[in-house]
């Protein structure tokens, strides 16, 4: 049986990294790693694509050398009842999930599914929206909790310049053009 891992990546960092290696290490399964608001892109929470996130995973794991884990998109329905059922639609049968989200820790074990969660790793650092604005405001991924690859990647596609553009400004929050 497969664990499942969900989180929206905006970037991949450490932090994921190392939750990834955490869980490939306690259990021996094929994990999925499901890219969450995977219909979301081009907004400061979420400006990354689906396709982008997962090319940053699996550059990463394959730089790393880990294997047996899967990324499958996992767009929002926005509908908590019916969360854990679209989720289970959407991918191949897993058993064990890892979160440290309470929501979705929640909604999974109501649906009877075995919740385990994962260690920290460098949280004051590696969060998404510190790894972002910190993205933004320096242009740079240079010194920031990401995987080399993951900086690499962020370089071809010009991450840090998309932030610019999308990075709310101080006035209302609307982003800066």
């Amino acid at each position: 049986m497969r664990g499942l891992l969900v989180g929206r990546f905006q970037p991949f960092h450490l932090g994921h990294l190392a939750t990834v290696r955490w869980i490939r290490e306690h259990r021996d399964e094929p994990l999925l790693l499901g890219i969450g608001s995977a219909q979301e892109s081009y907004t400061w929470a979420n400006p990354f694509t689906a396709g982008e996130r997962f090319e940053m995973i699996d550059r990463t794991l394959q730089a790393e050398g880990i294997s047996r884990v899967q990324c499958v998109p996992l767009p929002d329905i926005d509908r908590h009842a019916q969360w854990v059922a679209y989720v289970e639609s959407m991918l191949p049968p897993f058993r064990h999930v890892y979160t440290n989200n309470p929501l979705t820790r929640l909604l999974f074990e109501r649906a009877g599914h075995p919740v385990e969660p994962v260690p920290w790793a460098d949280r004051a650092r590696a969060e998404g929206a510190t790894i972002r604005q910190e993205l933004a405001r320096t242009g740079s991924a240079e010194g920031l909790p990401l995987p080399a690859a993951v900086a690499a990647y962020l370089g071809e596609i010009d991450g840090a310049a998309r932030l610019v553009r999308l990075r709310p400004n101080g006035a209302g929050g609307a982003p800066t053009a």
